[in-house]
């Protein structure tokens, strides 16, 4: 097999859920479980971090990742759904796994197969192959981010040194529950005994349900917004964000870099801090000086891609994944703050979700460019165009992103605003 047919067998003949939704997700671990004892338990061969959530947890694994590895950890990070390649979902110290790594691993786990007669799903396999190339390097640290819920996420076989839960919004609701305290109940399926969990955001849905459920295993329970708060920040010439930092428990003020954009960060970095702190009674060492590199080189230092990304400028062309409503409604409130003449949205969705909770939050002074992913659970153009009318929102559908993408550039002004988003898959197509 070369990488090219790798590939095709991962995408194309396993469940997916980026390509097929619901259908993909098990509601079982007994394939990662019988995957794990194939391959020798990998994932008890390095310490390892569990970050669930449903938005930011992305961010947080990151920014986590680039505080270790300036503090010289070796450092794996596992993250999904990728963007422009498959191999951005395992990295060690912000370097892919390798396309020869994938292929010889996938080949062994079908000539293996033969004889174990496991049906994974892409998920499950992906995460298998992430913890055995993990043991192989010798991280001496894995950050594993949670793909679907928590509970049983294929991610959940681990025993971490912390878990850390971000926020709770109303996101595959089909899946994990129609609310708040359903879905977090699922997400808090990641909190284990005797392992300390930070929770992001303090929500009143949500933050009796944590904490129930670290008082019944006994395990501590931190929520960071309580300890920290990000006062204010201002943009520095350089281009990142400074941020006046308040920690409340020790009435002290520090101010932090950071090279990821957007305001929705301000709720991800007293995450990291409060979950650096309790690493470091877990016996990590990582100083402030660790902190301060780590957090304004997390883009060089793990390749994050679609965080509030600027593509050019004369226009402002910016994209970003955040997709449900939660993340949607932080999108809108950066764009209020952003400076332009005339905003070009080019905007899609998937067809398994209902957008009408996201489009009633869209600006309706924008012009928009509807459009439908090139994969099987992308929503029509113009059935999103329909949908959109009703919302007071006025646009065209067009026949790619590409098309719609090379529409708004020749179509905006050099002081307009082109922004990219909706979908994950929508923006992929322009990186």
């Amino acid at each position: 097999m070369d990488y090219k047919a790798t590939l095709d067998y991962l995408f194309s003949q396993l469940p997916m859920f980026q390509r097929t939704g619901p259908a993909a997700y098990k509601n079982t671990l007994d394939n990662t479980f019988k995957l794990d004892e194939l391959y020798g338990h990998p994932h008890r061969k390095y310490r390892t971090i569990h970050v669930a959530g449903t938005n930011g947890k992305g961010s947080v694994s990151h920014m986590l990742a680039s505080v270790l590895q300036s503090a010289g950890y070796k450092t794996g990070l596992y993250t999904s759904p990728h963007l422009k390649d498959f191999r951005e979902r395992i990295k060690i110290d912000g370097k892919m796994i390798p396309e020869s790594a994938v292929v010889d691993w996938v080949s062994n786990f079908i000539t293996n197969n033969n004889l174990w007669k496991i049906q994974p799903s892409f998920f499950e396999l992906t995460v298998a192959m992430a913890f055995d190339y993990f043991a192989k390097e010798k991280v001496d640290v894995a950050i594993m981010e949670v793909g679907l819920g928590g509970r049983l996420d294929s991610t959940n076989i681990i025993t971490p040194d912390l878990s850390i839960i971000t926020n709770i919004g109303l996101d595959h609701t089909n899946l994990l529950g129609n609310t708040h305290e359903k879905i977090a109940a699922e997400k808090a399926g990641i909190i284990k005994t005797n392992v300390p969990v930070v929770v992001g955001t303090t929500q009143k849905e949500t933050k009796a349900v944590f904490e129930q459920k670290a008082k019944k295993i006994g395990t501590p329970i931190y929520f960071a917004d309580q300890d920290f708060e990000v006062a204010y920040s201002m943009l520095t010439v350089g281009g990142k964000q400074q941020l006046h930092i308040e920690n409340k428990g020790n009435n002290v003020s520090q101010d932090l870099q950071l090279d990821l954009l957007g305001q929705y960060q301000h709720k991800n970095v007293p995450t990291v801090l409060k979950a650096v702190e309790e690493l470091n009674k877990k016996g990590y060492q990582v100083d402030e000086d660790n902190l301060r590199n780590g957090l304004q080189s997390v883009i060089a230092n793990t390749g994050l891609l679609g965080r509030w990304q600027v593509l050019g400028n004369n226009p402002l062309i910016v994209c970003d994944t955040g997709h449900n409503e939660d993340g949607i409604r932080a999108i809108v409130e950066q764009l209020e703050n952003t400076a332009y003449k005339q905003l070009h949205f080019i905007f899609g969705t998937v067809a398994d979700k209902d957008p009408g909770k996201v489009l009633a939050l869209l600006p309706k002074q924008a012009i928009y460019y509807f459009v439908k992913a090139d994969i099987a659970r992308a929503m029509d153009a113009e059935e999103l165009e329909n949908r959109a009318k009703d919302f007071e929102l006025k646009g065209e559908a067009y026949s790619s992103v590409n098309e719609a993408y090379e529409t708004a550039k020749g179509c905006a002004d050099k002081n307009d605003m082109i922004f990219v988003g909706g979908s994950t898959f929508v923006v992929a197509e322009v990186l």
